[in-house]
């Protein structure tokens, strides 16, 4: 009988690239794709461990597949897997641990489905792991995410994420481009370019990130281009000034900041500081005055002082940027930060996080207020909840209709009218789907 399978992702856009074309890997060799609820044969968990958070998430999924299916063969690959391959092995349930190197090397170890008395660990040194792996999703949402770069050289104090992906390593402007027209004969309209460090793309093989995105604007039947994230160090006012006359490359950029103390960002080992920062966010808006602008930041770091938060809270306030990812920091074994004595309180850390939230809410709908009754093109998706339907302006205003299938992974102008009461906005048609 033909296997059934069921995925369950954790974590960044980059792990959904990976997840999905680990899927594409069981399917042609017969694996049929089934919905986490169905009660597959097998469960792949990939799994994130940025925070303590997402750790703690991977043991809950695993128990929640139990659930469907107590007798489900269970591997779990991803960053925790990599960091802590024994800890998962010790999971009741967990069946297969597959580290960085061998996550794609999935179906060598799926000949037999039956539950293991001892977990099945396959995990190398991370410094051993230097091969590229391309993917990208399709078929999950109305975009697809494309991976271009994997691995980070930077090890920040805070970060674990090299010691679970590796160095720094990249996809070629040529093979991507064979990816992305696949992509899009499947009638898909977005692509998200994504990575651990994406703007580091092609430094090892001659390449670069601008040279990628010329590339890219050429595709004829692609019409959008976003970016997932980009460090502020490696956005060029060069990349900034491509983006603002390119016709497909959106004007939206998330970039990481961490925090608006300098003392702080020294402490994390970031390579710019805050006046760096505040150029670029200045570059983009005077070029793009609609360009939305996400920010990462970090709450409760070691050694944070009261000031020092109050220094990140004013800064971003006063910053013209358009909403934020909070985080509030997380012990993570092997970083350096976790050396420095000074350990802010976890209530301490919550404080500070809900202050920043409240902040981004105040910060997004202002955003949205600046672009109401402007017209713009948003791409709906494919969910229906309550008899409505949402999408995303090219500036990541999400927006809101009432559910008709036909404008499924359609692009339509429209003119923003209203923001509804959950941080959507409510349109006006202005033409007929493009």
């Amino acid at each position: 009988m033909q296997k059934s399978v069921a995925y369950y992702t954790i974590g960044c856009k980059l792990n959904f690239s990976e997840t999905s074309t680990i899927a594409r890997q069981l399917a042609n060799e017969g694996m049929r794709k089934v919905a986490f609820e169905e009660g597959a044969d097998v469960y792949v968990i990939n799994t994130c461990s940025v925070t303590d958070n997402a750790d703690k998430k991977c043991k809950k999924i695993v128990k929640e597949a139990l659930r469907h299916n107590p007798n489900a063969f269970i591997a779990v690959i991803g960053c925790y897997a990599q960091l802590k391959p024994n800890e998962i092995a010790k999971i009741s349930g967990v069946d297969l641990v597959l580290g960085a190197a061998e996550k794609f090397n999935m179906l060598s170890y799926l000949n037999t489905t039956e539950k293991k008395l001892v977990a099945e660990v396959h995990d190398g040194k991370i410094k051993e792991v230097l091969e590229y792996h391309s993917s990208y999703s399709i078929g999950d949402r109305t975009r697809s995410f494309i991976k271009v770069q994997d691995g980070c050289d930077y090890f920040c104090s805070f970060c674990t994420i090299p010691l679970a992906r590796g160095s720094s390593r990249s996809d070629t402007i040529e093979n991507i481009l064979l990816q992305v027209n696949e992509i899009v004969k499947s009638g898909v309209k977005e692509i998200v370019l994504t990575g651990v460090n994406t703007g580091d793309f092609g430094t090892k093989n001659g390449e670069t990130f601008l040279d990628l995105l010329i590339a890219l604007d050429e595709v004829n039947a692609l019409e959008r281009i976003r970016i997932s994230s980009i460090e502020p160090n490696l956005l060029s006012d060069e990349i900034i000034e491509f983006v603002a006359n390119s016709a497909k490359v959106v004007p939206h950029f998330h970039i990481p900041l961490q925090s608006g103390s300098d003392k702080i960002l020294i402490s994390m080992r970031r390579k710019y500081l805050t006046n760096l920062y505040s150029s670029k966010i200045e570059k983009i808006k005077s070029l793009m005055p609609h360009c939305c602008i996400g920010v990462d930041v970090i709450v409760g770091f070691p050694g944070e002082t009261d000031d020092d938060f109050l220094d990140t809270y004013n800064y971003l306030n006063e910053l013209d940027v358009s909403y934020l990812h909070v985080f509030s920091y997380s012990e993570r074994e092997n970083t350096s930060a976790i050396k420095i004595s000074q350990k802010i309180p976890m209530n301490e850390r919550a404080k500070r996080s809900k202050m920043l939230h409240v902040l981004s809410d105040k910060k997004r709908r202002y955003f949205y207020e600046q672009n109401l009754n402007k017209p713009f093109k948003v791409l709906w998706e494919a969910e229906n909840e309550n008899n409505k339907m949402f999408g995303f302006t090219e500036n990541y205003i999400k927006v809101q209709t009432s559910y008709d299938p036909m404008l499924v992974n359609e692009i339509m102008e429209i003119e923003l009218a209203e923001i509804d009461c959950d941080m959507t906005v409510k349109c006006r048609t202005l033409e007929h789907v493009i």
